[in-house]
């Protein structure tokens, strides 16, 4: 880094690397210690299995003439992990490289003391890797004389020997320790097996039943089947903007492995595998990376460098990080919480609103800027690309996404042009304005009135994926044909939910007063896209938009098709491995569908739009954050199970169901635990299973087998929803963290289930087959 006229500030951080808000000039930093951010950047040559190596310049004030990383640098005041990276990057070695070069792949503290103790450096290092296809010539580079005096390619494995010898020509690194990360990385990541490799590929497939939706169009007029095809092409494009959502080198990715999936078996079980992901993270293993930046797309810079006769330019791996982002590609990918929370301090009241709404994604300024000027010769110095004082923006979905939604819309029209229902002519009608607009408040309030045999929904709606604060929706869509029949029997649940909210078991100064009948639609699926990856759902309870829960409730739609299938191919199985002999009885689809329902339901009442202590008025979701989306799930399956009961005690539904409601209940705990306690669904099901089993109301049996006690599951079911609702009610994050840290959890009750389960490979989900949804496509080509 070039020494500047005025002396450098860096954020002052605590021992544990949380800003202080404190900033100091970098001398006084090093010489009192104080702990602080930077980056190191590792190039690696795949075809040599070499790194990078720079020889400090000798005017350096630490380590001068010492063979070091390729590249590294403080993290000024203000400045930003991955734009750091990328600057330095450039200054040093003259590369101007994209953000998806850049694999994020630990952070390594150092703490020293050198030059006879009048340097101090405790640091917090990003430390990223560019993978490169093969080494970079060394005429390719442009060094900075004040940073770096030469650089040399040298083998991993020697380079290791030397840092364990501890050579003094290279600058000192504790390979047995934190750093020796990078090293284990790159070992593993190519002393790859291809049969073991295929074999876990194998395995991790055989959890996902394969079920094939042939979907019968009984009903449907003429016009509609028209539209059918329009609105099957519109879904295919909300996928792609979903892919993009995930990651911002996803699509690459998901082109890369298709094109290459036919190369060998263990190529097609990649792709089979991420297909079913849509991304290279495992759902059910706790977002755990199935794929590395090795399996990841070639991309070629040909100006990234100075230009070499004879040589087309630098080719490298686009990059993902191990660990799945939680704030997925919503913001940038080096914000933290602070970050965002200080920007949105600086904000009027309307801007945090927008800031911490559904439909937009959070930039950054600088981030722009260096993209915009990263040609080799013009890539921004750091006096030339000002870090802004707030260099966090917003970017509404319609701008973000534009050449997607404009498609969608146009198809959406066109739909709307051909259908004869007025109902999903309003919508399509509506939504096709909304993609381009950014407000989804009309087309939502469609939605709810659609009354159509033709079923769609399409859209930004769940924010499941954004693990940070939750704030962000994904684009999903559903394509399904109405159950007449099915549709007007669960009518009961919906017309009730005032009673529900009345009754429920919360103190009633938190009870809404009005509370609209939510319209049960009850489809056969018939394609679905965009935010469905990994375990499919059931059923969905929309919208969230907290301003139409208010005015009009919501609606709910039943994946019947779906429902049959998860109970024949999952659920009976769990039963016979998991629940005592004599109450596998009780375990039936009628029991199942029916919580599921009432699952749905139980998202509409409760607390949505709260008041907090101090008279504020806010949200639910705005104030739990991160641990909404489970404790909501929890919320609506244990709240679900106590309605169940009301219903019965109401004469509502036969008594012969109570039973039956419970054991099924109990099923289907091990069917949700086994989606991950990384997934909400997964979160909030073990939450409710360990509550009640410390109650009494499930009971382990000696073979290993659990049971319902019908003399204390009320009680228990009763006590959690008081416990969930309240905490819900008041908006308390600190009570929400508590009961998911002490009850959300794999305990050995769960992980004996769990383990038999996996060992006689129930599968944990179904995978759809669209039969019809391809007939359709491919008799129109």
């Amino acid at each position: 880094m070039a020494e500047a006229h005025e002396e450098e500030l860096f954020d002052v951080l605590t021992k544990t690397g949380e800003k202080t808000g404190i900033r100091k000039p970098r001398g006084d930093v090093h010489r009192d210690g104080d702990y602080h951010r930077a980056v190191h950047v590792w190039i690696f040559s795949e075809s040599t299995q070499e790194l990078l190596l720079q020889c400090r310049a000798d005017c350096k004030d630490s380590w001068p003439g010492l063979w070091d990383i390729s590249s590294a640098g403080h993290i000024s005041a203000g400045d930003s992990s991955l734009i750091t990276a990328r600057r330095e990057l450039h200054e040093e070695l003259g590369l101007a490289l994209p953000m998806d070069a850049f694999e994020f792949i630990f952070v390594f503290l150092q703490e020293c003391v050198i030059n006879d103790g009048k340097f101090v450096n405790n640091e917090f290092n990003d430390v990223y890797l560019v993978t490169t296809l093969s080494p970079i010539p060394m005429e390719a580079f442009t060094l900075q004389d004040t940073e770096v005096s030469a650089v040399k390619y040298i083998s991993w494995v020697e380079y290791k020997s030397l840092l364990t010898k501890e050579d003094p020509e290279y600058v000192p690194y504790d390979v047995s320790g934190q750093y020796g990360q990078l090293f284990d990385i790159i070992e593993k990541r190519y002393k790859e097996n291809t049969e073991a490799r295929s074999l876990i590929l194998q395995k991790q497939l055989r959890r996902y039943a394969p079920i094939y939706l042939d979907t019968e169009l009984n009903g449907l007029t003429e016009a509609d089947k028209e539209a059918l095809v329009l609105l099957i092409k519109a879904a295919k494009v909300i996928d792609d903007i979903f892919y993009l959502q995930v990651w911002y080198s996803n699509p690459t990715l998901r082109d890369w492995l298709k094109q290459r999936c036919d190369i060998s078996d263990l190529d097609k079980l990649k792709w089979m595998y991420y297909v079913i992901n849509k991304s290279p993270w495992s759902c059910l293993d706790e977002n755990k990376a199935f794929l590395t930046t090795a399996d990841s797309a070639i991309r070629l810079l040909p100006e990234s460098a100075k230009p070499i006769p004879g040589w087309k330019g630098l080719e490298y791996r686009a990059a993902f990080p191990m660990q799945k982002p939680p704030g997925a590609n919503f913001y940038p990918p080096d914000m933290d919480k602070m970050e965002f929370e200080l920007w949105k301090s600086n904000l009027s009241e309307e801007q945090q609103e927008v800031a911490t709404g559904f439909f937009n994604v959070i930039r950054r300024h600088s981030e722009s800027n260096l993209d915009s000027s990263s040609l080799y010769g013009t890539f921004g110095s750091t006096n030339q690309v000002k870090v802004p004082i707030h260099d966090l923006f917003i970017v509404p979905f319609s701008h973000e996404y534009k050449p997607f939604l404009v498609k969608a819309s146009e198809l959406l029209t066109k739909a709307g042009d051909i259908t004869d229902c007025a109902s999903l002519k309003r919508l399509l009608k509506a939504r096709a304005d909304a993609f381009l607009s950014n407000d989804y408040y009309e087309s939502d309030i469609a939605w709810m009135e659609l009354d159509s045999k033709l079923d769609i929904t399409i859209g930004p709606y769940e924010t499941y994926e954004d693990t940070l604060f939750g704030y962000k929706a994904t684009f999903e869509a559903f394509i399904g044909i109405r159950d007449d029949k099915a549709t007007s029997q669960v009518k009961l649940f919906g017309d009730h939910l005032q009673m529900l909210e009345q009754n429920l078991p919360l103190d009633d100064i938190y009870k809404s007063k009005e509370v609209a009948a939510a319209p049960i639609r009850v489809i056969q699926l018939v394609y679905n896209a965009g935010d469905v990856k990994g375990p499919q759902t059931v059923a969905f309870n929309l919208p969230n938009d907290e301003r139409i829960v208010k005015d009009r409730g919501t609606s709910m739609v039943m994946l019947k098709n779906i429902s049959e299938a998860k109970f024949k191919h999952i659920l009976q199985p769990i039963a016979g491995v998991c629940v005592i002999e004599e109450q596998r009885k009780h375990v039936n689809f009628e029991s199942f569908f029916t919580h599921t329902i009432c699952h749905e339901c139980c998202h509409g009442i409760g607390p949505h739009t709260i008041v907090l202590p101090n008279g504020q008025e806010s949200t639910v979701r705005l104030e739990l954050q991160e641990l909404h989306s489970a404790l909501e799930e929890a919320k609506a399956d244990i709240v679900g199970l106590w309605a169940l009961k009301f219903f019965v005690n109401q004469g509502l539904l036969p008594k012969n169901l109570i039973k039956s409601m419970h054991v099924s209940f109990l099923a289907g705990c091990f069917r949700s635990i086994r989606f991950g306690l990384e997934e909400a669904h997964g979160k909030g099901q073990a939450l409710q299973f360990n509550w009640l089993f410390e109650k009494g109301a499930f009971v382990l049996h000696f073979d290993g087998t659990f049971s319902v006690d019908f003399s204390k599951v009320d009680g228990a079911v009763e006590s959690l929803s008081r416990e969930i609702l309240t905490i819900q009610a008041k908006g308390d994050k600190t009570a929400a963290r508590s009961l998911l840290q002490k009850y959300g959890i794999m305990t050995k009750p769960l992980q004996l289930a769990m383990e038999k389960l996996e060992k006689i490979e129930v599968p944990v989900d179904v995978a759809p087959v669209f039969c019809t949804a391809d007939k359709i496509l491919e008799e129109k080509r």
